[in-house]
């Protein structure tokens, strides 16, 4: 059968919580990108839509209530240092309620706000994707 990322692309999802011109980053414990700092996010189960997969994956590692969201951006991660491929399907949300928590700590270290132009390093390549379509969604540029 295989596993998905290391023996054939997965497909991933991502969330980016936006809260007062700041987006939630958590600092990741395991490969890919173990170090690396990361929006939340995961694997999209077989028959789970995957904004549906986004909001659960969020839910799960912020233990924020997500309310609702809307598709951001795709992004294609080739990571050799891990022999890790994904393609990720990545949604934004503003709509969400409660405070965000260190819910897996066996997965993630630590977690913060940041301002888009002040992002922590170093980013794992979704977060660096996603943070680059929310700048040109914020200023009014076609992605």
């Amino acid at each position: 059968m295989g596993q998905p990322g290391v023996d054939f692309p997965g497909f991933g999802c991502g969330l980016v919580i936006v809260r007062d011109g700041k987006i939630l980053l958590y600092r990741r414990l395991k490969a890919p990108e173990a170090g690396y700092w990361n929006i939340v996010g995961g694997k999209v189960d077989h028959m789970e839509r995957s904004e549906a997969a986004a909001r659960r994956e969020a839910e799960e590692e912020s233990g924020l209530k997500i309310r609702s969201s809307e598709f951001l951006c795709l992004s294609e991660q080739v990571i050799e240092a891990d022999r890790q491929h994904w393609i990720s399907m990545i949604y934004v949300t503003r709509d969400f309620s409660g405070e965000p928590q260190l819910v897996e700590p066996d997965k993630l270290s630590e977690f913060g706000w940041f301002r888009l132009d002040a992002l922590p390093q170093p980013l794992s390549r979704f977060t660096a994707d996603a943070a680059e379509a929310l700048r040109k969604q914020e200023h009014g540029v076609a992605a």
